[in-house]
């Protein structure tokens, strides 16, 4: 059973780092995506991402920092660099090295300019969304030019679940036509007015502690997933379905 998260905005190699880590398998196309990206000024960097005039300047800064060669000196491991909701919600700096391993084994992290990530694979600060229109050679968008490559690294892992805790915009770039594990999808829902609506940040928080959830207990079946009941979440078995597993709170 595998499990895909998307990245976060929010990063950072500083703090703590593992004694053990692994290489990113598409460094090659990230180089190319580097190359392509440094041909931006901060000016258009800022309109093509749609972000501040100065989270453009730290970009700019970080493509031009960007090294191929990843080290634990220039670098840090994927799950530990990511610091957004979902992050917080996984909490991996809390994992016993057991439960390291079993994550690397068990869980991908989709990205923008590295693809597939195991948790333990190094990265260098960067920001590039999946959602991003970067045109590069004949390719229009990030989803153009990874193609086929990211569900052929699905399927190579031969599991036949996929628990997806990632966002419509990362899981877009996975072709479904040629996924061959079952998706299973949790959803996160909270009470407001009395109607039961996803929150984002709080659904984002969901995600990670799920994931958590997964690895601490090293679960092997999408039913294992039912008793989830952290931070008043239960599952609510009327309003799913055996590929969307919907989890109320409030």
């Amino acid at each position: 059973m595998l499990i895909v998260l998307s990245p976060a905005k929010k990063l950072s190699i500083k703090g703590p780092k593992l004694p053990e880590f692994t290489f990113p398998g598409s460094t090659k196309q990230s180089s190319i995506l580097i190359k392509e990206l440094r041909k931006y000024s901060p000016t258009k960097l800022s309109k093509l991402m749609k972000v501040s005039s100065e989270i453009a300047l730290i970009n700019v800064d970080r493509y031009n920092d960007w090294s191929f060669e990843h080290s634990i000196e220039n670098s840090k491991q994927a799950i530990l660099t990511f610091n957004g909701e979902v992050y917080n919600g996984l909490k991996a700096s809390s994992f016993n090295p057991k439960e390291m391993q079993y994550a690397q084994q068990y869980l991908r992290i989709l990205s923008g300019l590295y693809g597939v990530l195991k948790p333990l694979d190094l990265i260098q600060e960067y920001r590039l969304e999946m959602g991003t229109k970067l045109k590069v050679g004949k390719h229009q968008n990030l989803y153009n030019f990874w193609g086929d490559k990211l569900v052929n690294e699905i399927n190579s892992t031969g599991e036949k679940v996929l628990i997806n805790l990632a966002s419509a915009e990362y899981f877009k770039v996975i072709n479904s036509k040629k996924l061959k594990p079952n998706v299973v999808t949790p959803i996160f829902k909270e009470c407001k007015n009395g109607e039961y609506k996803m929150v984002m940040m709080y659904a984002k928080k969901a995600r990670g502690m799920m994931a958590k959830y997964i690895i601490k207990n090293k679960l092997t079946s999408p039913k294992d997933l039912l008793g989830f009941a952290e931070d008043g979440y239960y599952y609510n078995s009327k309003v799913s379905t055996d590929n969307e597993l919907v989890f109320y709170r409030g």
